[in-house]
Order: C-alpha cells, then structure tokens, then sequence
C-alpha cells in the first residue's frame, strides 16, 4: 500500500529533526538531567536554563534511536521561551497524545504533533516520551544546577 502525501510529509519532518536535530549538544549552566531507556539503549542529556519562570536555552545530547532523536529536537523547539507552566502543559499534552488520547490542543506542540503516530507501536513510546520525561524532571527541579541520572 502506498503512503498517503500526509505520511510522507511526517515522515519527512520526523527525519529532518533526527538527521539535524534542533538545540542539540551541551549547555555548560543550567539544570540538567540524564535519562535511558533500558529497553533500548536510548540516553539523553538534557539541560535547561531558567530566565526566572522562562526557558530561555535548551540542549540535548546522547544517543538513540530516530524517534527518540527527532521528539527531543522537536521538545526543545517547542518549549524554548515558554514559561515552566506551559512547557509543562506541552509535556502533558504530548504524553496524552502518543498513548493514544486525542486533544485539540496537540497543535500547540508543533512539529511534535507528527509523532501521534507512534501511539500504534506501543514499544516506540518509551522512545518518543524519554526527552519529555526529561524536562518534566528538570521542570521539578527548577532552578537547581543538579543532575540525576536513571532510567524511565
């Protein structure tokens, strides 16, 4: 069966972000967090640095697989400038969407709303959903210079 234009087009935006992904690499300051999936090897590093109530820098690092590349480049687009609260609400919402919940609010993720799909591959969600988890840890955290490392 041949893919419609509209999967193409996911697909092609998930690749762009995981072949260059965004806000990739390491902040010297700021909060940081490490996580894995034991299930596939994926690990991130992520560091956010808090203008007052404001993300104002992010950056990942690590390694892992498309999906898990891509959500965490298309995180750190969608949550740059955002207060903690509304980061928080994304983080919420793209949970939500890539279990298979539905929400009219899934167009505020921008790019990260093309991973709804992931929600019929129950494996790739631990993928899609490790550098979220990472930034509800560092949203906890807050302004905290710290590291913790574990897995989801």
């Amino acid at each position: 069966m041949a893919l419609s234009k509209l999967d193409n087009l996911y697909r092609a935006v998930i690749l762009d972000h995981s072949s260059s992904p965004r806000h990739a690499g390491e902040l010297h300051t700021g909060c940081m967090i490490d996580l894995n999936n034991p299930t596939c090897g994926d690990v991130i590093r992520l560091t956010v640095v808090f203008d007052g109530d404001v993300i104002s820098d992010i950056a990942f690092s690590g390694h892992g697989c498309t999906i898990s590349t891509a959500s965490a480049s298309m995180m750190t687009v969608a949550v740059l400038g955002k207060t903690k609260q509304e980061a928080l609400e994304l983080a919420n919402i793209f949970s939500a969407m890539v279990t298979g919940a539905e929400d009219e609010r899934q167009e505020e993720l921008g790019d990260a709303q093309f991973l709804a799909g992931v929600s019929k591959f129950p494996s790739r969600v631990k993928c899609s959903t490790l550098a979220w988890n990472a930034l509800k840890k560092a949203l906890e955290m807050g302004e905290a210079e710290s590291k913790i490392t574990h897995g989801e």
